[in-house]
């Protein structure tokens, strides 16, 4: 995790079941639509944009939650990369959250700054 990460751990314990998944499972598709964002509790995802894996997510780290905040469609697939546990949490908790935790949209923005500028480096 760099410097600029945010741990959502804390998204853990928000009462959310845990789902396990083992490797080379896809979680979501590129086009598919997005109605949950997701926590790695253990393990790890990759996110593949065009073929190749742009991030490796591991725990602690979010992914999903492009699609929570402008309702597009999924831009990328993320497929696990070893056996993971993974929490789910739907629009309306992401909502909630974002409403009653004042840090917590910061950090989602603070997360997807750090992907944006990883990105550019890439093009």
């Amino acid at each position: 995790m760099s410097s600029r990460e945010v741990d959502f751990s804390l998204l853990a314990k928000a009462g959310y079941p845990i789902q396990q998944h083992e490797e080379s499972e896809i979680i979501f598709s590129d086009g598919d639509d997005g109605d949950y964002m997701f926590l790695v509790r253990a393990g790890s995802v990759d996110i593949i944009r065009n073929g190749a894996v742009v991030e490796t997510v591991g725990p602690g780290g979010i992914f999903g939650e492009m699609a929570l905040i402008d309702g597009s469609p999924r831009s990328a697939t993320a497929k696990v990369s070893e056996p993971c546990e993974l929490v789910a949490i739907p629009e309306k908790g992401f909502l909630f959250m974002v409403h009653e935790t004042p840090y917590f949209a910061l950090d989602v923005m603070r997360t997807l700054s750090e992907r944006l500028r990883v990105m550019n480096q890439l093009v």
